[in-house]
């Protein structure tokens, strides 16, 4: 049976890191369009005796959509043996699923090409051409943010108490004028979006000097306070609250590497 730390890092994978194929789907030309005329359910499955645990990528002429938990007939479904095994197939570890649906070649190899552009976000993955570079912190921040709020929602304790007791709040990431993310907080509930949050202002605003102010700290090459004294991000805000932000963010990041 998984155990709690494993279905969270399922939960991230799956709620968090999956959803942003989007992104690819979007900035991607290559890979956008690949999927143009694509019209296919893709399910990811881990079996537990708990209960399976799963996901499911819609593909519809260009339109994408990630639905939670198991369908009927998808056109392709990876069938892991244990949650332990999807997980590491997502951290870019060995792991062999059963492949159901494995002669429609052509869909197959379209989604292994996906899956393994979403390398991109591994810390190892570092990309040398700019329109790379972007994606891969575009990419970072959309999936950590999401990340957060799916860490709070599956009742890390830690999490629940630091979320529990806080009014309404903004923590707002900015990286230039397209690439931004934020993680809403009221009274324990937390929900992530994309974008400006323009109805508050933020309580915690971090700000990098843009993609290559970014990408030290997406690469793990430096620390939050590293980043802040060499120029590549400030923040605005409490210091004892934007500390914790960055902890959490770190936390998961481990989990799912």
């Amino acid at each position: 049976m998984a155990t709690e730390r494993e279905l969270m890092a399922s939960r991230i994978f799956l709620r968090a890191v999956l959803p942003v194929i989007r992104v690819l789907l979007e900035d991607d030309p290559k890979i956008k369009k690949r999927f143009e005329n694509v019209k296919a359910d893709v399910q990811f499955v881990a079996r537990d005796p708990a209960g399976d645990v799963g996901a499911c990528l819609v593909f519809d002429n260009g339109s994408f959509t990630v639905v939670q938990g198991v369908v009927e007939k998808p056109d392709i479904a990876f069938v892991f043996g244990s949650v332990a095994s999807m997980n590491a197939m997502f951290a870019g570890k060995p792991a062999l699923p059963r492949i159901r649906g494995i002669f429609k070649v052509g869909l197959l190899i379209k989604v292994m090409t996906i899956l393994l552009a979403l390398k991109i976000l591994m810390p190892n993955a570092r990309p040398k051409d700019p329109a790379q570079k972007r994606l891969k912190v575009k990419m970072t921040f959309y999936m950590i943010t999401t990340a957060m709020s799916q860490y709070n929602k599956g009742g890390d304790p830690e999490m629940a108490e630091w979320t529990g007791k806080q009014p309404e709040r903004i923590y707002q990431i900015t990286v230039d004028d397209e690439i931004a993310a934020y993680l809403r907080v009221k009274a324990g509930k937390t929900k992530a979006g994309r974008g400006t949050f323009t109805k508050r202002r933020p309580f915690i605003h971090l700000k990098f000097n843009g993609v290559e102010g970014a990408m030290p700290v997406v690469l793990n090459d430096v620390d939050m306070i590293t980043a802040i004294r060499e120029g590549y991000l400030s923040i605005e805000g409490s210091p004892e609250y934007g500390r914790d932000f960055g902890d959490f963010m770190m936390r998961i990041q481990n989990l799912i590497t």
